[in-house]
């Protein structure tokens, strides 16, 4: 049978029955508007929370943890070399925190094609003198441009230009820190070091991640400021962060140059399982209720097109008596479902585009994220490609069942009355 007469009588059927034709396709437009607005507006929420942690997390960082040493003295004995021994109280042994020849490390980093930049970095504990009181703090000492080009240390300076931190004593506080010294942009504040370095610092800006915790300790300075505020030499470095071409290769990577270097190392899936276990679940339930949107939407139309089958028995019984056979009645039930997904999908994933431009225009404004201006959403066009794909899919099977239904009719047996 040609596929034009076939598709006529489609839309034949579809016209006679056009309010339960409409209710369908507006059923299918709805599931689809809120499957591609729901994803687009959670996935937007995932990413920029992700931002908030991965932007400033390295993909590794190599670091001097302090730890006790694992051969202790008893242990050492030919008397009790055999013995379980235990011990109490181990004090920490007297490593040193900065990173032994860190210019040959960073060095040898940079020439791994793996690797995309580094920045070295000190992190420093501190007092801040206010008065006659002392409010703890770290400072961390960086590269200003290697910070900004790797972990858009810029898009956090809420305040005040963040080249300015280039200067010689100059440092940007986090807004927690400022706002508990009542710090304000051209004050001079000492800082007390854990050794006893004093140094006058003078505030250049604030910097504002949205993490109250983090903001409330940390403080920025160039790397130069800090090793003179501690007394140590150009060289000094007690972390090395780098970021890589590649996520997934930062665990095998952090193993094999822990071992190399001899030094400790972090990889940002073991750093940050628990957050990305949260943004996995977060992803997983969007998917699911806009599946179960478009589930729904299919039984809907299985409805209806049972209805319109009862309701066209006659009709297919004169269609199987001048010489359809039961395919071409199967293709026709099948037809009008694909037609309704099809237009009604259309139409929805429109929809959902214009309400996801609706929802990213609407003034989403916080004191904890002062860089985010209006809710954030996601138009990656794999979620109108899974929409659409569903709603096909869906209204095939919903009308598949009652197609076969239909195919199956005794023409006889309806013209007869029976």
């Amino acid at each position: 049978m040609k596929w034009s007469l076939i598709i006529e009588i489609s839309q034949a059927l579809m016209t006679a029955r056009l309010k339960q034709t409409l209710v369908a396709a507006i059923g299918v437009t709805f599931s689809i508007t809120m499957f591609v607005t729901l994803l687009g507006f959670m996935n937007g929420l995932n990413e920029m929370l992700d931002g908030l942690v991965l932007n400033r997390t390295p993909h590794i960082r190599f670091y001097n943890e302090i730890k006790p040493n694992p051969e202790q003295p008893v242990d050492l004995s030919d008397e009790f070399s055999n013995s379980l021994n235990f011990i109490r109280s181990i004090r920490p042994s007297t490593s040193r925190l900065s990173i032994h020849n860190s210019a040959s490390i960073i060095q040898t980093l940079k020439a791994d094609p793996r690797v995309i930049g580094l920045s070295p970095k000190i992190a420093s504990q501190v007092f801040f003198n206010v008065g006659t009181i002392d409010i703890t703090g770290i400072v961390n000492g960086i590269d200003v441009d290697k910070e900004t080009d790797l972990f858009a240390f810029n898009d956090y300076v809420t305040t005040g230009n963040y080249e300015d931190l280039k200067q010689t004593n100059s440092i940007i506080l986090g807004k927690g820190a400022a706002d508990r010294m009542l710090a304000d942009i051209g004050d001079v504040i000492q800082a007390t070091s854990a050794q006893g370095n004093k140094i006058q610092l003078k505030v250049v800006g604030y910097y504002q991640s949205g993490l109250g915790e983090f903001d409330n300790a940390n403080s920025f300075a160039s790397i130069s400021t800090v090793q003179k505020m501690l007394g140590e030499p150009a060289s000094y470095v007690t972390d090395i962060q780098v970021k890589l071409t590649d996520l997934d290769l930062a665990p095998e990577m952090a193993k094999e140059y822990a071992e190399i270097f001899e030094i400790d190392a972090d990889d940002i899936q073991t750093v940050n399982a628990q957050f990305e276990t949260g943004t996995y679940i977060r992803t997983l339930i969007s998917y699911a209720v806009g599946i179960t949107l478009l589930v729904v939407s299919g039984f809907g139309i299985y409805n209806i097109l049972n209805m319109m089958i009862y309701e066209k028995l006659d009709t297919i019984a004169i269609l199987k008596a001048i010489g359809f056979n039961a395919p071409d009645v199967k293709r026709i039930f099948i037809t009008i479902a694909l037609a309704i997904g099809i237009i009604g999908g259309g139409v929805g994933l429109i929809l959902g585009y214009f309400a996801c431009l609706g929802i990213e225009r609407i003034p989403f404004e916080t004191e904890a994220l002062p860089t985010i201006k209006t809710f954030p959403v996601d138009f990656n066009p794999k979620y109108y490609l899974i929409g659409g794909i569903f709603s096909v899919v869906t209204t095939y099977f919903a009308g598949y069942f009652p197609a076969r239904k239909a195919s199956s009719v005794d023409p006889v047996d309806i013209i007869r009355g029976k």
